[in-house]
């Protein structure tokens, strides 16, 4: 069973399902998705910074590249490298413009023989128009439609996992395999969007209801929504496309300077080679942009939410809030957000206009709860 189509919106292989445990269904990325299920947001992200939750997100692209040229053709799309990206792991990217601004922000895997790619929902289709127009001679797309994809994450997201599949023990942060689970052909990688140890698995179609139930059987595992997802990844302080990062922020606007590659960085023979290398290469150079992606803490428990504007001590617009929650696991009204660079140092103090009242808050550090990735 691929993906069914009511109206205007798509279903993933595992709709039906998500119904049967009681979830609150929204439009999400032109999907329908769940954004809660009966035990509610709140227990939803503690449950998987406690245990485990498993998440659908079916929605996102996946898609194949094979060919001798397959990692030189990415790696000319994207500030980090591919070519020596080994067998068996996986890698953050950025797709960039000729402005430097972010297409999407995707993952990449090396499986020996051809490169898994995993891109986001909303970006599916200009994400595959971009690769397939710089197809080069002898590499090959395909998408991959035919296959779910969840995610387990938790700090028992191993324990529970391996009963069903043994060899994901041995697995590290961003390591990622092909493998059977229950006799199915499944990839497998050890990472997620939660900040802590976790698993996404891609499952064909046909099998993804039944192995999702087999997970869900397991004590440590509840089903999670995409309301849980967003303030577990925002504590974790990861950015949401189209939110926090999109076409008009760079890569070091967006402090996002980890995920450039440091031989594309530097002089040498591949330094750059990327869309808007020389704009994003020129900001790491000089240290000057305009304003910088931070993280804030508030003074209350009010959530700030996106959108908010951000004023100095005077009165003046310094910026906005891109992402904002109160966070289960942090205690506190946590967001993050761009200020003018000059605001963007530690404990600089900010402040936020909800309602007509301008509450203060702090530039602090990201992410907000320790992430937990095992790393052996």
């Amino acid at each position: 069973m691929a993906e069914q189509q009511t109206g205007d919106l798509l279903k993933t292989p595992l709709y039906d399902l998500h119904l049967e445990l009681g979830a609150k269904m929204v439009p999400f990325a032109g999907y329908e998705m769940p954004v809660q299920y009966p035990l509610g947001v709140k227990k939803e992200h503690l449950q998987t910074r406690e245990q485990a939750g498993l998440f659908d997100v079916s929605h996102m692209g996946q898609v194949l590249l094979t060919g001798e040229g397959a990692a030189a053709m990415l790696e000319s799309l994207v500030p980090v490298d591919i070519i020596d990206l080994p067998a068996g792991k996986q890698r953050y990217a950025l797709f960039t413009n000729n402005e430097g601004g972010i297409l999407d922000d995707l993952m990449v895997t090396n499986y020996g023989d051809c490169l898994y790619v995993v891109v986001n929902a909303a970006c599916k289709a200009q994400d595959i128009a971009h690769m397939r127009a710089h197809l080069t001679d002898g590499v090959e797309l395909t998408e991959l439609n035919d296959r779910a994809l969840v995610a387990l994450q938790g700090p028992k997201a191993a324990e529970a996992l391996s009963r069903l599949a043994p060899e994901v023990a041995e697995m590290v942060f961003m390591d990622s395999r092909r493998m059977k689970i229950d006799g199915v052909d499944c990839f497998v990688s050890r990472s997620g969007y939660t900040g802590e140890d976790g698993f996404e698995i891609s499952i064909p179609s046909s099998d993804a209801v039944r192995l999702t139930r087999l997970m869900l059987d397991q004590p440590e595992v509840e089903a999670i929504g995409l309301g849980a997802r967003d303030s577990l990844r925002l504590e974790s302080g990861l950015c949401l496309y189209g939110h926090d990062i999109d076409t008009t922020t760079t890569p070091i606007e967006a402090s996002l300077i980890w995920a450039i590659s440091k031989s594309r960085r530097a002089d040498g023979a591949r330094a750059g080679g990327f869309p808007g290398a020389e704009i994003v290469l020129g900001q790491i150079a000089s240290k000057d942009c305009a304003r910088k992606r931070v993280g804030l803490i508030g003074e209350g428990r009010a959530p700030v939410r996106e959108g908010t504007e951000l004023f100095d001590a005077d009165g003046n617009n310094i910026g906005r809030v891109t992402s904002g929650t109160f966070g289960p696991s942090a205690s506190a009204s946590i967001a993050m957000g761009y200020v003018a660079t000059a605001f963007s140092p530690l404990e600089t103090v900010v402040y936020a206009e909800v309602r007509g009242k301008k509450l203060p808050m702090t530039v602090s550090r990201m992410p907000f709860v320790e992430q937990r990735y095992y790393r052996g």
